[in-house]
């Protein structure tokens, strides 16, 4: 590297979702890091182009609990994968940041009722439906493998080394093998005594936090051994009744951010310690957080229960940085967001919105 080069990196590192981790990771490698640098300045001031790039119809089914689909999102590279009813669309995304091809590249399906939520990891998709079951497709071929899971709709999933954990309205997790010979095989049936609303494997594959409704048991948030599920710890103390955690998210093995109904962010590090986390932020108009994404750096992003509002807050700061309202005039959950160093996507009741912020 040339000394210009070792500046704009130290730079970048100081910058908001500029694609280097607190670590100093690059997650970002492929993109020159002086222009992130330069847009990274249009995320901290919230200067970016607004597009709305796929619409859908609402759901009207007289049986179903909501008359909305809930839709999930991954991003991959060049494609977003979205959960639309009982099927995952992978759309590739246009070059140059010029949205999407509204017309999906592959589908992948096999629920009878909508997909709750769903990973992709190492070019596998795994998918928990509101029928109690797990699908597992490869992205790259047609193998796929179906299996029932759980009584009751499958609210979550996280997949990493071998194994998917899955968390349910039935009051439990799982984690199930997916070695050779014991596909959908469980390994472990943990009793939550409240449903399971988020789930997410620690990075270093030893254990698995599950965000819960707060309202059979006092701690919504739990971390349960990988090997044996047993309980390691409860996270936290003095939740009130309700303050179920919608999300989680893994930065590193350590570090963990959740959200929910109860309207805080909050970031833990469990070596400190797992009674308090070391910070929160509160949601400003009071509503309920529904998904959170981080940069693994300073930057996180955050979907609102109301109006379709997502946050941007700079972990330096308490108050929140930058408001979108991409929901008006009717009101819907921001139900999923992800981003990359120079986009960021919002899955709305009706439609997916784009903040484009290249724009200069």
């Amino acid at each position: 590297l040339s000394s210009r080069d070792v500046l704009w990196r130290r730079i970048a590192r100081g910058c908001l979702n500029s694609g280097f981790t607190q670590l100093g990771t690059d997650l970002a490698a492929g993109i020159p890091v002086k222009e992130r640098v330069k847009v990274s300045q249009n995320w901290r001031h919230g200067r970016c182009r607004r597009e709305t790039v796929l619409k859908w119809k609402c759901k009207q089914v007289a049986s179903s609990s909501s008359s909305f689909l809930m839709p999930w999102m991954e991003l991959d590279g060049e494609y977003l994968y979205l959960s639309q009813a009982e099927n995952i669309q992978a759309y590739h995304l246009c070059a140059e940041g010029t949205g999407l091809q509204r017309h999906p590249q592959a589908i992948f399906s096999g629920h009878q009722e909508d997909v709750c939520r769903f990973v992709l990891v190492n070019s596998h998709i795994v998918s928990g439906g509101g029928d109690g079951s797990i699908v597992l497709h490869k992205i790259h071929g047609s193998y796929s493998v179906k299996f029932s899971a759980h009584e009751q709709e499958v609210n979550c999933v996280d997949f990493q080394g071998g194994l998917i954990v899955s968390g349910s309205r039935d009051r439990t997790a799982k984690v199930w093998s997916l070695s050779v010979g014991r596909v959908g095989q469980c390994l472990h049936t943990v009793q939550t005594e409240d449903r399971v609303w988020s789930i997410a494997i620690s990075p270093l594959l030893s254990s698995f936090v599950t965000g819960t409704a707060c309202c059979g048991h006092t701690s919504p948030l739990r971390i349960w051994d990988l090997e044996s599920g047993q309980l390691l710890t409860c996270l936290g103390t003095d939740f009130h009744r309700g303050a179920g955690v919608l999300d989680v998210f893994y930065e590193t093995p350590s570090l963990l951010l959740s959200c929910g109904y109860d309207t805080y962010i909050r970031y833990w590090d469990i070596r400190t310690s797992t009674r308090k986390c070391v910070q929160e932020w509160e949601e400003p108009h009071d509503s309920a957080l529904y998904c959170i994404r981080s940069d693994k750096n300073h930057m996180i992003a955050s979907g609102s229960s109301y109006y379709g509002v997502v946050r941007l807050w700079d972990k330096r700061q308490t108050r929140c940085l930058q408001s979108f309202h991409l929901s008006s005039p009717t009101s819907s959950p921001v139900y999923c967001l992800r981003f990359s160093t120079t986009h960021l996507y919002a899955a709305l009741a009706s439609a997916l919105h784009v903040l484009d912020f290249t724009a200069s």
